[in-house]
């Protein structure tokens, strides 16, 4: 569905749920990371791009005057939230639920004197397939409480009461980008976004004859929850190490000459992350003079350290790069790797416009083939970022 095709169904299915058209609608996009893995929390450099996929609310005051937030989602079998103004707000079950938990926590702690709602939520944005689901749902969250209250917040202050959401309610210690680039993202551009400063710059992306093909793998592997948070440890030790804040401050060099101090782990870890801040640079620098075949070959480097250095890859991932590999230049494809946190989810592919849908066909394929598993397929243009659809009059503000 096109975003309006999907605020106008939200918009109808809350209707026909709650008997009234919602007042308020909002959505916010996910994402795609062309290049740059692992690095935003280690200070580097990212280069995401908002994809045409949304999590969409409809909202309107609840009739009964309760402080209660109410949110449902329109996917079967999902369980409702309920968020009690009139306690502290802290993280529950269902777990889905903590993402707009952690939102409206901080919309509160800045003031915000907020009254029930009854919410509707419907997403397009595959969930685990490392597109950035939960920032898709924090962003349009704060969207659409923005409306709500009338209070508009600077986009990077959102963008960081939506992490801090993340950090504090889901428990998981994600870096900047997602929610950047959700808040921030604009059509045909991608985003470099410099993790330390926060400084963005809009890179065009204009040139019709290539696409972004997005190869979600259709599995996630079950880990133990402490791949993310260990790796950030490792990076962490790198750096104290290597005598800098951040292994955004270490070179290549200086990691070689310190290799005999660290665990081999340790080093390949920080090894990964400053090479991919300098690719991610690099990229930008090529998407911005349309030079293609270098952007793929940043791609394809940054795939190989990310299976070898981080580990963070699988079979099914290292397939999807392998067939992409295989069609090559001839075939219309510049570059392919994983995107996201890993272990499963999804491939980004830097392709020939002209040769998506056979290059999409021979992946399905081949994939299938290989693993047995249908993998889902899309392209997307750079998307626009978080926005208010519908704005009524009457704010939920006590």
């Amino acid at each position: 569905m096109t975003l309006n095709e999907l605020a106008s169904h939200v918009s109808a299915e809350f209707k026909k749920i709650h008997g009234r058209p919602p007042r308020w609608l909002a959505a916010a996009p996910g994402r795609v990371n062309v290049i740059g893995e692992h690095t935003d929390y280690n200070d580097g450099f990212v280069l995401p791009m908002a994809i045409e996929r949304y999590a969409v609310m409809a909202a309107d005051g609840a009739p009964d005057d309760k402080k209660l937030i109410r949110i449902r989602d329109a996917a079967p079998g999902v369980e409702p939230v309920t968020i009690d103004l009139s306690a502290p707000i802290r993280p529950g079950a269902p777990k889905w639920g903590n993402y707009p938990r952690g939102v409206v926590a901080g919309f509160l702690a800045r003031g915000a004197r907020l009254g029930g709602l009854d919410v509707l939520l419907q997403s397009t944005v595959p969930l685990g397939g490392g597109l950035s689901s939960s920032a898709a749902l924090e962003v349009c969250a704060a969207t659409l409480l923005e409306a709500a209250t009338g209070h508009p917040i600077d986009p990077v202050e959102k963008a960081l009461l939506c992490q801090k959401a993340e950090h504090e309610f889901a428990g998981m210690p994600c870096g900047i980008m997602d929610q950047f680039i959700s808040v921030m993202g604009r059509e045909n551009r991608l985003l470099l976004l410099d993790c330390r400063s926060r400084k963005t710059d809009l890179v065009p992306m204009n040139d019709p004859s290539v696409a972004i093909l997005i190869v979600n793998t259709n599995v996630k592997h079950e880990l133990t929850g402490s791949e993310y948070p260990m790796r950030r440890k490792q990076c962490e030790a790198a750096a104290k190490i290597l005598g800098v804040p951040s292994l955004r401050d270490a070179t290549a060099e200086a990691l070689e000459r310190a290799r005999g101090k660290m665990d081999d782990v340790v080093f390949r870890r920080a090894r990964h992350v400053i090479g991919e801040i300098e690719r991610t640079v690099h990229a930008a620098e090529g998407v911005r003079a349309s030079n293609w075949p270098t952007v793929g070959l940043l791609m394809y480097a940054s795939h190989r350290s990310l299976r070898d250095d981080y580990e963070v890859s699988c079979a099914e991932l290292d397939a999807v790069v392998e067939i992409a590999e295989s069609i090559g230049p001839r075939g219309g494809v510049f570059g392919c790797r994983m995107t996201g946190g890993g272990f499963g989810g999804c491939a980004v592919a830097l392709v020939k416009s002209e040769a998506a849908g056979a290059i999409s066909k021979t992946i399905a394929g081949e994939y299938k083939r290989k693993t047995g598993i249908e993998a889902t397929i899309f392209n997307s243009r750079p998307a626009p970022g978080a926005r208010i659809l519908q704005n009524q009059t009457g704010r939920v503000w006590r």
